[in-house]
């Protein structure tokens, strides 16, 4: 797939890519919420200047991934922060 096709989909209102072959894909200056690349192979892709948040990245291979200046805020950090909040209100 490559990123012409991915955000087509990501438009069109699709969220889950779990699994795509994304290798060598260029996407810059995006903004992608609650995008599933959940075992994705991202490797040797260019996401600068993204703001992926709410990303699902579990299993992804992000091998040569070049991240630059992108916000990354991924399900498990949320979930952690969320977590984390409520174990201090136990006190």
């Amino acid at each position: 797939m490559n990123a012409e096709e991915l955000i087509g989909r990501y438009a069109a209102g699709e969220r889950d890519f779990i699994g795509a072959d994304l290798r060598n894909i260029c996407l810059m200056d995006t903004f992608l919420t609650d995008i599933n690349l959940r075992s994705a192979n991202l490797e040797d892709s260019l996401l600068m200047r993204n703001f992926l948040i709410n990303a699902n990245l579990t299993g992804a291979n992000l091998k040569k991934v070049n991240l630059s200046d992108s916000i990354l805020r991924t399900v498990l950090e949320q979930r952690r922060s969320a977590s984390r909040a409520k174990n201090s209100l136990r006190f």
